[in-house]
């Protein structure tokens, strides 16, 4: 059942040496990084269960074997000022403009302020489910299934790469380079681990790209992006490799952190357009993103 839009999370209770005698005791240990008093708080609650729905109580005996269900809940959790859009929904289908700053789904620190969550809270369906990746920095469209038996069907989509994408960012005008042209790169896990970087050997990335608009100062260009390949950061470090990265990154060409509340400058890479054909209706299926990138933002 959901609570606030958030499922709960299950965590399996192995056989191991030397087991604490609470199940109270063994999460403190195994996720000390939330805190005792947080975890004391979700038992007091009632949001530590079994899993038929039983609530455990601070005193609960560890059991190996045992499944255990609870609630993420970030009390100091910034709240993303900004709203998505539903543009289309039909029976097994969800596509959203997602806007900037919004992450997809609940990780780390972020939990009720994801789309995921969001949706789930509006629509009451606990089945919502990505059917793809989207960064948080990044706005546009966003597909979700509505039914766990759809899921597949659309992820597929995407690990098939049998669904077109386009992407529109502002990034410095060059002439050092003639468009349109096309970008093909071996990218690996960089430094920092959540970043990428250019490795060696053969390319696992391609992106078609092309210039759609210079800005009247000569200064900025909006490209359009096509990705045959969906690597984490690939645009990114596509445009940062040909020396024009996309206006307010923070990652490329450096890592920048910024505080969780600062909404200014977001990263001007929009996914514009999704075109399929859909797995179940056998329908051909295009969406549009409602967002636009605009010089003035730059």
């Amino acid at each position: 059942m959901m609570r606030q839009g958030i499922s709960p999370s299950k965590l399996y209770l192995p056989k191991i040496k030397d087991a604490p005698l609470t199940i109270f005791e063994y999460v403190c240990k195994k996720f000390h990084h939330i805190g005792t008093a947080v975890w004391q708080k979700r038992f007091n609650d009632g949001l530590v269960k079994d899993i038929d729905g039983r609530v455990l109580d601070l005193n609960s005996p560890y059991q190996h074997g045992m499944t255990i269900t609870y609630y993420r809940h970030l009390c100091d959790e910034v709240v993303v000022p900004f709203e998505h859009h539903i543009i289309y929904e039909d029976q097994t289908l969800l596509v959203v403009d997602k806007p900037h700053f919004l992450t997809v789904s609940p990780a780390g620190g972020y939990v009720q302020q994801t789309l995921l969550t969001r949706l789930k809270q509006t629509t009451g369906n606990p089945h919502l489910s990505p059917a793809h990746r989207l960064d948080k920095q990044t706005a546009g469209l966003m597909i979700f299934t509505k039914t766990c038996e759809s899921r597949r069907a659309y992820q597929s989509l995407f690990n098939d790469r049998q669904i077109n994408k386009i992407y529109h960012a502002i990034a410095p005008m060059t002439q050092a380079h003639q468009f349109p042209l096309q970008v093909s790169l071996p990218l690996v896990r960089g430094e920092p681990f959540y970043t990428m970087a250019v490795g060696i050997g053969e390319p696992n990335t391609h992106t078609d790209i092309d210039i759609l608009a210079v800005s009247e100062d000569g200064k900025w260009a909006k490209y359009e992006l096509k990705p045959t390949t969906g690597k984490l950061h690939q645009l990114r470090v596509h445009l940062n490799y040909l020396g024009i990265p996309i206006a307010h990154d923070s990652f490329y060409p450096k890592v920048m952190h910024r505080a969780k509340d600062d909404f200014d400058k977001p990263l001007q890479l929009l996914a514009k357009h999704l075109s399929f054909t859909d797995p179940i209706t056998n329908k051909p299926m295009a969406f549009e993103s409602g967002f636009e990138l605009d010089f003035s933002k730059v």
